[in-house]
């Protein structure tokens, strides 16, 4: 994926002002603190630590919206990856105001940084990405990660890929037809 960085870093600098990546604290493995890198997807804006962003979100740019159909605004994570701040595999990283929120909502949420955060996990492969509006989609999200954490292994993490694979072909394929 070398050649891509550099297509859509362009695509980003000609669509709207501003630097090509996001940077977002994070919580990760031991709940402690990293700089999780992403494409921009979105104006600058006051919001971004605070705010998840919705459907029709008003701060998502052109490319923006190809990018975050597609995941490759995550692709930039793999360089956390080779930090040793994330894994490819596990459950999501979220923003450092999220982790708060829902820490008070589910009691045992800080299961989730007993493992390293990954660019893709169980969670996402079932469908549960995006923004959590409420109880249920927090929780059923915190199921799919603790149920990762209490299965990891080799295999698990290859159905994973794959499916987050196929997922990536799919909506790829969706937009360009």
């Amino acid at each position: 994926f070398a050649w891509v960085f550099p297509i859509v870093s362009l695509l980003i600098v000609l669509d709207s002002k501003g630097p090509v990546f996001f940077v977002q604290r994070r919580i990760g493995k031991n709940g402690r603190s990293f700089r999780c890198l992403k494409f921009r997807s979105m104006i600058i804006n006051e919001e971004a630590d605070e705010k998840q962003a919705e459907r029709n979100d008003y701060r998502i740019t052109r490319i923006g919206k190809f990018l975050r159909r597609t995941n490759l605004d995550e692709l930039p994570q793999f360089i956390n990856v080779l930090i040793g701040d994330m894994s490819v595999i596990g459950p999501r990283p979220h923003m450092f105001s999220d982790w708060t929120r829902f820490s008070f909502v589910i009691p045992e949420y800080k299961l989730r940084n007993l493992m390293r955060p990954g660019i893709t996990g169980l969670a996402q492969v079932k469908g549960h990405h995006g923004p959590t509006p409420d109880y249920r989609s927090i929780s059923t999200r915190f199921y799919w990660d603790a149920e990762y954490i209490r299965c990891a292994g080799v295999r698990l993490d290859l159905k994973i890929a794959f499916k987050t694979s196929l997922q990536f072909i799919k909506n790829l394929i969706s937009i360009l037809l």
